[in-house]
């Protein structure tokens, strides 16, 4: 039998293992979520709003055990990992909240005879495949708003977190929550791929790399159902003239560093007003010493090893060429002793001198390196952040509110924040253009994606 083999990239030893799901329990599980579906679209709205908060009251009583399975499955500090669970309850309190006027009847005005009205229904089994560098905050996105809709849902994560999976299932469930609606599967790539072409489901929930969002739409063509794609993300920062030097460093770094840089709206380029260059420069180098690199269930880390050794060496080969290239290395990785080739674990990198020729400046790195350029105007900041296949976020510092909004304006992402990155607001939309992805998540826009409008027109007059 095939299995999931999790390896902790604390110490390269066997964390969990899973068996691969067989044929007869996938279409055991896609039967029962077919089965269990119609009756949970029935079950009133107010009931499923308390079922997540029943679940996520369970997940939160059981935070430290699943904080340490975080750290343990993908290497988040111990000190953050709990963090997880805070973000996710946040997320799914603030759908379930939004459900009750985002499923709402859309009313139209009257007409003599006639009652109209569109109702958003819901699409049926949603399957949605989850990544492992947040692992229940990726998941949440999706998995709640579908549930609140009134679909079921089969949940495939990534074989780094396979107990993620596990746990918001068993959390559902002793809330309450029908057999059926929810449920788990431990896949390979193939069955995956076999579940959206060959199934019934009508939805697919797909966060991560651009070449798996392109296996989920080629595995769907001809299919015609809703799919949402998260994929990569290089985004930018821009410092104006006029930011708060000091706190703009410091949110930047932050931005870059955290989760080791394996964020999917972490900054992973920064542009700064020439005037303030310099000195932002001299302030970044210390806080970025500031970081001790080592084990993740050391309490005092704060930068913990990348996913995998070969992650980690992706990096250090985008930071070489550019160093070659001609930019400069500001960090000296002997200070952090556990950095080495070959190894997960990795000293931070702050990079100058670099341009949109080099890798490091135009491919997603998903590591803890951070390049800095220097730029004269708005309008040069402007062209080198637009200067990019992907576009999910982008953040200016400024005092300026109204500049920033103008600026945002004219920037080709699915975010813009001002004095702040690296954070989904549950009440707005989260999505990306160009190779981010398409689609929907959470705001009460994310409910017309794992919904469909149906339209009664009625003649109440003969």
């Amino acid at each position: 039998m095939e299995k999931l083999r999790c390896i902790s990239p604390i110490d390269n030893s066997l964390y969990i293992e899973r068996p691969l799901a067989t044929d007869y329990e996938i279409q055991n599980a896609l039967s029962l979520a077919q089965r269990a579906q119609p009756g949970w679209a029935e079950v009133p709205l107010q009931q499923k709003v308390e079922l997540v908060r029943g679940a996520v009251s369970v997940l939160q009583q059981k935070k430290p055990a699943l904080a340490e399975e975080i750290c343990w499955q993908m290497g988040r500090p111990i000190a953050f990992a709990g963090g997880e669970i805070d973000g996710y309850a946040e997320r799914a309190l603030a759908m379930a909240a939004l459900a009750e006027s985002a499923l709402a009847d859309i009313q139209l005005p009257e007409k003599t005879g006639f009652q109209r009205f569109i109702r958003r229904v819901p699409l049926g089994v949603s399957f949605i495949i989850a990544p492992w560098n947040y692992p229940y905050l990726t998941s949440v996105n999706a998995v709640v708003p579908a549930l609140l809709a009134g679909n079921s849902v089969l949940l495939k994560h990534s074989a780094q977190t396979p107990l993620c999976a596990e746990r918001m299932v068993e959390a559902f469930s002793e809330a309450g929550l029908p057999e059926g609606v929810f449920q788990y599967l431990h896949l390979g790539h193939r069955d995956a791929e076999q579940i959206i072409i060959g199934s019934d489901v009508q939805h697919v929930a797909f966060t991560g790399s651009v070449a798996g969002g392109a296996a989920v739409e080629t595995a769907a063509a001809g299919r015609f159902i809703s799919m949402g794609l998260e994929l990569g993300g290089k985004d930018p920062a821009y410092v104006r003239s006029d930011a708060d030097i000091e706190y703009a460093v410091a949110s930047v770094v932050d931005g870059a560093f955290f989760n080791s840089g394996q964020s999917c709206c972490g900054i992973e380029r920064a542009y700064v007003h020439h005037s303030l260059f310099d000195e932002f420069i001299e302030r970044a180098i210390p806080l970025i010493q500031q970081y001790r690199l080592g084990r993740s269930d050391e309490p005092d880390t704060t930068l913990g090893p990348l996913v995998r050794a070969d992650a980690a060496d992706f990096v250090r080969d985008q930071i070489d060429e550019a160093v070659q290239q001609g930019a400069s290395a500001h960090i000296d990785g002997g200070d952090f002793a556990l950095d080495r080739r070959g190894s997960a674990y990795m000293a931070p990198q702050l990079l100058t001198g670099v341009n949109h020729e080099m890798r490091v400046m135009s491919e997603e790195s998903f590591g803890p390196v951070l390049g800095v350029m220097s730029v004269a105007d708005d309008n040069e900041a402007l062209a080198l952040m637009n200067d990019s296949e992907y576009g999910l976020t982008a953040a200016i510092y400024s005092a300026d509110t109204e500049a920033a909004i103008a600026l945002g304006d004219r920037l080709h992402t699915g975010t813009v924040f001002l004095n702040r990155c690296d954070y989904l607001d549950p009440e707005l939309a989260w999505t990306g253009v160009r190779k981010s992805g398409r689609g929907c998540t959470l705001s009460s826009v994310g409910f017309e994606h794992v919904t469909r409008p149906k339209s009664f027109h009625l003649k109440t007059t003969l």
